[in-house]
This record gives C-alpha cells, structure tokens and sequence, in this order.
C-alpha cells in the first residue's frame, strides 16, 4: 500500500498558518496589508484582548463582490499576480494568495464587505463557510477574526501575555503609518485607543503622533537618490539613541522590513556618534524598480533580498553620514514652558513649521508636561571654528567650566581630547607619507604561537603603518622603527595594543575600519583621565584644538563633549526673566 498521501485542504491549510500566523500581530498584519492593496484612505484596528478573543479590521478600501468574497478564502487565490512574469513586478504588500485561508483555518471569521451600497457576509470556522447572505454597509471592507487557534490548541498555548501581544500589533501598525502617512490609522485595545493618525501624509507629523515631540524634534530631514534608488526620511540625533535596534524602521517600495544589511549599514553611518551599545531611532523610506527586489524568500514577506546592494550600501551609508556631519550639536540646556498656553502655542507652532524653519530657529524651547529638556542648538561646523572659549576654572576634576558672550559651557576634558587625539591619529593613519623615527632600545613582543603567526600573515599592515618588525626568536618579534605620530612616552603601550588589534581584526580585515578602531583606541588610551587637575593653560589648549576638530561635538565613542548654557535660560532658571 503507498504510502504517500495527498494532505486535506484543511491539514494544508493549517500548516501553512503555521509559517504564516505566528501571533495576533502576524493576524493584523495580512488584514491590514489587504486593506492597504484594496486603496483604503482609513483602517481601523480594534482589539478583545490584544487580539486573543477579537481582532476587528476595518477599511473603506474597494471591497468584493459575492464571487470574490468566496474566492478570497480559497488557497492561492488573490487578485494580485495573473502569471508568472507578475513576480518580477510586484507592487502589492500581498500576493500568495496564503493569508486569507490560513487565518480562516485557525479561527472564526466574519466577513462584511461593499463596493457600493450594497453589502455581503460570511460566516466561517476552521475555513469552511457556515453562513452568508446581503448586509447592509458601506464601501469597503470590515473582517472580525475571533477566538484565534481555537482548533489548534498547541498554537493557542504558545501565545504570550496578552501585553506582550498587544505590544507586538502596536509595533507593527507604528511601522506602516510611516510607510503611509497618508492612510489614517487607529489601534484599539478593549474599547482604549492606543494609536491614532492623521493621514496628513506628512511624514515628520506622523512621527511627532507615534512617538511624541522629544523625539520629533530631534529628527533630521534626509533626501537622496541616484540612478537606482530613492531615499527619502528622518533619522535621530544621537541624544534620542535606543537600546535596541527595534526603532530602525526600514521601509521598501512601502513594504516595512527586517533587513540585517540595511541595518548595519545605517548602524555603521553613526560610527563615532553613539556607543556600540546604543542604537538609533531611523525611519528611512527607500524606493526602487520592483524587479531590483526579491521580496518572496520568507514566508511573511518581512525581508528581502536586493540588487545592486553595494550602490545601495553607498548611498545610505553617504546620505546619513553627510546629514549628521551637516547637523552636528551642541546640547544645550533649556527651561521648559510653565502655562498651557505656552505649551499648547509650541506644540502647534512646531507642528506647522517647516523643516528648513526648525534648522533656522535656534532659540526653541521644549517642553515635556513642565520637566527641564536638552533641546540642541545647531551651530554650523566652520561658525564653531571661530568660536573662543574662555575657561574659568575646573569642576569635579573632570569638567571645564568656560564662558563667552553667549553663555556657559560645561565641557568633558576626557571626551575633548580624546576627539582632538582620535582625529589626529586617524589623519596619520590615513597619510601617504609615513615619517618614523629610530628606537634607541628596541622593543621587544612575546606572543603565543598562534598570534605570532597571524602577526607574520599580516605583517604588511604593521610596515605600512611604518612599522620596522623582524622576528626574534621563538614566537617573538622585535620593533625596531615606529611612526612618529605614536604619543611620546606611551611608544611600548601603543604598540601593544596595535599588535592586539591587528591580531583581533585578523578575519575579513578592512582597513578603513581597523584605522578607525585604532584611533578611538589609541586616542582613549592617551587621552587625560576625569577627576585630573590641569591648569588653566592646559585647559585653554584643550578648548583652543577641540573647535577646530571637524566634529568637536562628540568623542569618538559617541559621548558628548561639550553642553551649552545660554545666557537666557540660566536667567531664566534664577527668575532673573519671568518670561
């Protein structure tokens, strides 16, 4: 007897909601995308439960008629793709034709749906059809889903809390509101409204109503393209960084993604402007021709593969580099408005201003209900360069207190000069022209085995740098020339830590990032400690070199170096000004 057997529809059905449903989000997910395809200028969520009793789509998209209804509910059928040549087009958030009988299969589904004035529904349970019949409704489409994995209950048991659910549909509907500022979008849970959109397809307003005004006006406007690719977005000044790499929200032809490429790529754009632990807050729309795009290699369609990626690698990784560079910060200190008035002619002010205005407008105030905010003064590169700061003494052995006719500063000795070392070491690095100088006492390294034969295989790294290294016995070498550029006094240590480095980076080594991982290091480790004395002279010295770095704004690791306080707002602060 064979033993090969062709699987129910229903059985089929349900292991592909397997691979497709994973949690209630995964249910809003396929609705909402359908409702998105259909043309809806507004879609409702409406939440039992985080989803687990009810989910409850509604839109006022194209809707069906009675044959479509059926139809939608039937495995791989969808109105999307007609032949194979379609998949190289693909233009839809849907097209498998999968989600519909997935969810039906798991679930009881209510149907109502118009494309004009008169309505249709259906009834279903575990995929087959119970009841339908006319309704009346308006154009578009509402879908209830309830009871999910009611049949299934080995899936039921491994939904989590219902918090956690609810926290997994938020995130997801956050996420296409970027993608569609245009599309008015609501989230409720139990009757409370948790999201809410204009639909003003403004993209920073959309921002400011997900995530509230700390974050919205702390974002840059980016704009770029090239032959291939369009980019269009926000990304966050580095004093709004998350612990996670949750916030950087990348969008595709519409279609949000989980893309680990794109998001080293802008990971690596931030370099020397965060902490490695610290990621920031990035929502960056890119568009392209669909057939540079291959979004039908996972089964939730949340990643993708694409073509020409190093063009694309180019252009994000410029476009974002470029617009911190041209928006570098000094935070400042500021008091937060005090009447309702104030506050609610701000938040409306803010909303309606224009990018370029925000760019313009210096004296900005911030305001979180009545708590003190850093709110960033930009203050273009070469205006810095120009600016004297006078220090006037040394507080907690670790900050310098300066002044100016604009107010008083608070800057890191540690941070200032470790940017005044790192870009002098990486400029070095970078040189064509290498001047060493001759040790009187050569230098001895004793490594194990298996690093002295790394150092051997790389040894071209250290002789370009300037290096003169020969082998001395057994698993040694000795150093006999260095680089001019190693700090006076340090030479052993530096060396050290160079030989280390080369010996870490021994696999897919790229020179660009070893110089500058070399220079942070370096620069740390020379760079004065907190809690140390110096005088006013060394501290002068420290202010004089740091505004001629081309970022003075933060160290190498991405801290701040410097905080301004405005004649103003230390006024303010001691009612020296009531307004």
């Amino acid at each position: 007897m064979s033993k090969i057997r062709v699987m129910s529809e229903s059985l089929a059905n349900k292991i592909a909601a397997g691979e497709v449903i994973e949690k209630c989000a995964s249910v809003v997910k396929e609705l909402v995308e359908n409702s998105i395809d259909a043309g809806a200028t507004e879609i409702k969520v409406d939440l039992i439960e985080a989803g687990i009793k009810q989910i409850k789509v509604t839109d006022n998209g194209a809707g069906m008629d009675e044959p479509d209804a059926h139809l939608a509910f039937q495995p791989h059928a969808t109105s999307k793709l007609l032949n194979e040549d379609d998949l190289f087009f693909i233009d839809t958030l849907g097209f498998r034709g999968e989600a519909l009988p997935s969810i039906a299969s798991v679930s009881k589904i209510l149907l109502q749906t118009a494309q004009k004035d008169q309505g249709y529904f259906l009834k279903l349970e575990a995929g087959k059809i119970k009841e339908e019949g006319s309704c009346a409704l308006n154009k578009g489409t509402t879908i209830e889903v309830n009871s999910l994995f009611y049949n299934t209950p080995a899936r039921l048991k491994y939904l989590k809390t219902e918090t956690s659910e609810l926290a997994g549909t938020s995130s997801f509907i956050e996420k296409l509101a970027l993608s569609y500022p245009q599309i008015r979008f609501t989230l409720t849970n139990n009757d409370k409204v948790i999201i809410k959109t204009s639909g003003s397809n403004n993209l920073h307003k959309t921002i400011h109503e997900l995530y509230g005004l700390k974050i919205s006006s702390n974002m840059i406007e980016i704009k770029n393209s090239n032959d291939d690719f369009d980019l269009y977005g926000y990304i966050g000044k580095p004093e709004i960084l998350k612990s996670n790499r949750n916030h950087m929200i990348t969008i595709v032809n519409g279609r949000v993604v989980r893309n680990n490429e794109l998001n080293k790529i802008i990971n690596d754009a931030y370099y020397t402007y965060k902490p490695d632990i610290k990621f920031p807050i990035v929502v960056l729309l890119i568009n392209t021709d669909p057939t540079l795009i291959d979004v039908n290699i996972h089964p939730t369609k949340q990643d993708i593969k694409i073509s020409k990626m190093a063009e694309l690698t180019t252009l994000i990784y410029e476009t974002i580099k470029d617009a911190l560079y041209q928006n570098l910060l000094i935070p400042k200190m500021e008091v937060s408005p005090t009447t309702n008035e104030e506050k609610n002619n701000f938040v409306q002010n803010y909303i309606n201003e224009t990018t370029e205005e925000k760019v313009v407008k210096e004296e900005q105030t911030v305001f979180d209900l009545g708590v003190k905010e850093e709110k960033p003064t930009i203050i273009i590169n070469e205006k810095l360069k120009t600016l004297k700061l006078y220090p006037i003494g040394l507080a907690l052995g670790t900050y310098i207190i300066a002044q100016n006719d604009e107010g008083v500063y608070l800057i890191d000795q540690h941070a200032a000069q470790e940017r005044i070392n790192y870009e002098k070491y990486l400029q070095a690095l970078k040189n064509e022209q290498i001047t060493t100088t001759s040790l009187l006492f050569p230098i001895t390294i004793e490594l194990s085995a298996s690093d002295f034969l790394i150092i051997k295989e790389n040894m071209e790294v250290l002789t370009n740098m300037g290096f003169k290294i020969e082998e001395f016995g057994v698993n040694t070498y000795i150093i006999k020339e260095h680089p001019t550029w190693l700090k006076k006094g340090y030479e052993e240590e530096q060396i050290r830590k160079i030989i280390d480095l080369v010996i870490v980076n021994k696999k897919d080594f790229d020179r660009v990032k070893f110089n500058e991982h070399l220079a942070i290091t370096l620069a740390c480790k020379t760079s004065i400690k907190g809690n140390t004395n110096i005088s006013l002279e060394s501290q002068e010295e420290i202010l004089d070199a740091l505004v001629q770095t081309d970022n003075p704004y933060n160290c190498p690791h991405g801290r701040p170096t410097i905080i301004k306080f405005s004649i103003y707002e230390l006024e303010k602060m001691f009612k020296r000004v009531m307004n």
